[in-house]
This record gives C-alpha cells, sequence and structure tokens, in this order.
C-alpha cells in the first residue's frame, strides 16, 4: 500500500509539474518513458520479444543537439547543448526550446549521446558534471546512455544486467543520429519505448555491456529502435 501511494504521488507530481511548465508560452519537446506502449514504472515486470522477463531501475541519456524543423525551412536549436533524460526525474522530462510559435514542425533531430569534443573536454558542469554517473573517463569520454535492471535468467549478482553504451573514438563511435517525423496528435512528444530496444536479442546473451567496444556499437544502433511517437 504505501509503495502504491508513493508511486501515486510520484505521477502526480509530474502531471501537476509537466501542466504548469505547459502553460509558458515556449516550444517545449516532452519525453515519455515506455516498455510497448504501456508507461515504465518501478519494480513492475515486463516480457520482451524474446521472452525475458525485465524490470528495470535506471534509465539515462543524453539528447544533445536538439533542433526542430519546420515546414517553412527555419529551423530552431535547443539552448542547451546536452540535455540529461533521467527515467528517475521527472522534470527531465521536458525541455525548452524557445520561445511559443504556431509554425508547424516538420522533424525533430538530436544527437543520441555526446560529442567527441565535448568528451575529450574532460568532466564538465551542468548536465555532463560527472556527479550525474554518465562520465567513465577523458580515454573513454562520456556513457551516452546507460539502462540497467533485473532479468531472473541471468547467473549475474542479483539477476543484474548492466548497459553503459558509449565511446567516441572510431571505430566505436557509439554516438547515434535520431529523427523524428512528428505525427498529428503529439507534435512535441518523443517516445522512449524499451521494448524496442531488447527486441531483437536475449538478455543472457550479454548481461553487461560495460566499456566502448562491438557489443556497445550493435546496442548503440538497437537504441535508435526506441526513439517514435
Amino acid at each position: 500500500m504505501i509503495r502504491l501511494l508513493q508511486n501515486i504521488a510520484f505521477w502526480l507530481c509530474c502531471a501537476l509539474s509537466m501542466n504548469s511548465w505547459a502553460q509558458k508560452d515556449s516550444l517545449q519537446l516532452k519525453f515519455n518513458f515506455s516498455f510497448d506502449k504501456l508507461p515504465l514504472e518501478a519494480e513492475k515486470w515486463y516480457v520482451s520479444k524474446q521472452n525475458d522477463s525485465l524490470q528495470f531501475s535506471t534509465v539515462k541519456l543524453y539528447a544533445s543537439n536538439i533542433q526542430v524543423y519546420f515546414t517553412d525551412h527555419t529551423n530552431l536549436k535547443a539552448p542547451k547543448q546536452h540535455h540529461l533524460v533521467d527515467w528517475q526525474e521527472a522534470k527531465t522530462y521536458i525541455l525548452n526550446i524557445g520561445p511559443g510559435t504556431n509554425k508547424k514542425i516538420k522533424k525533430i533531430t538530436f544527437d543520441l549521446g555526446v560529442d567527441s569534443l565535448s568528451s575529450v573536454s574532460g568532466a564538465l558542469g551542468g548536465d555532463l558534471d560527472p556527479t550525474r554517473g554518465m562520465y567513465w573517463a577523458w580515454q573513454s569520454g562520456y556513457i551516452n546512455f546507460k539502462i540497467e535492471g533485473k532479468c531472473p535468467t541471468l547467473t549475474s549478482r542479483k539477476n543484474q544486467f548492466q548497459y553503459h553504451i558509449g565511446g567516441y573514438l572510431n571505430p566505436n563511435n557509439a554516438l547515434r543520429k535520431i529523427e523524428i517525423i512528428p505525427n498529428a496528435a503529439n507534435l512535441n512528444l518523443i517516445s522512449i519505448d524499451l521494448a524496442a530496444f531488447f527486441e531483437n536479442f536475449k538478455v543472457t546473451e550479454f548481461s553487461s555491456v560495460m566499456i566502448p567496444g562491438n557489443r556497445a556499437m550493435k546496442l548503440a544502433d538497437n537504441a535508435l529502435l526506441m526513439f517514435k511517437q
């Protein structure tokens, strides 16, 4: 009962926060976490297309160099270069891009991850602050996205899987370009569907990817499937 009340309070706070931000005269992007169109919730079990039972504890990602393109051939770039979206922090779900406009959005683009220049510049502040848990070291740079949780069929400690995907040096540059074509119903909503990430591999193939390399590149490609409307 206590957990249920905590979840209700959390989502109520999210809704109130989103409503208060949405009332501002500004263009906003809104991120939404799900699993096969179901809301992504803590301590809830989900089943992948590979029949893996999954429970999530951490989902974080960098959306960088966000640009909104309009049908009149103009575009607007987010003033914030690197935005850390954290499933556990509802305030990170919404990003202000600029002043409100009646222009029709043609597409939204951004980088999933942190560019090489920022990576070689060393640990920075703001959303790139190392205390956010997304920085390895100057040799490897930043973690582009992080997904952690449990799968009961794993023999790892506490049945955990950990995917910390990054790397900025070729041939293991894990940064990926995302392009969203909005639909009429949700022009500025970006859905992050974890089911798509897990749909073409079994977690037992590898439970942990923590460094740049071939496996990280494969999972970076999988991440492209997560972003939709």
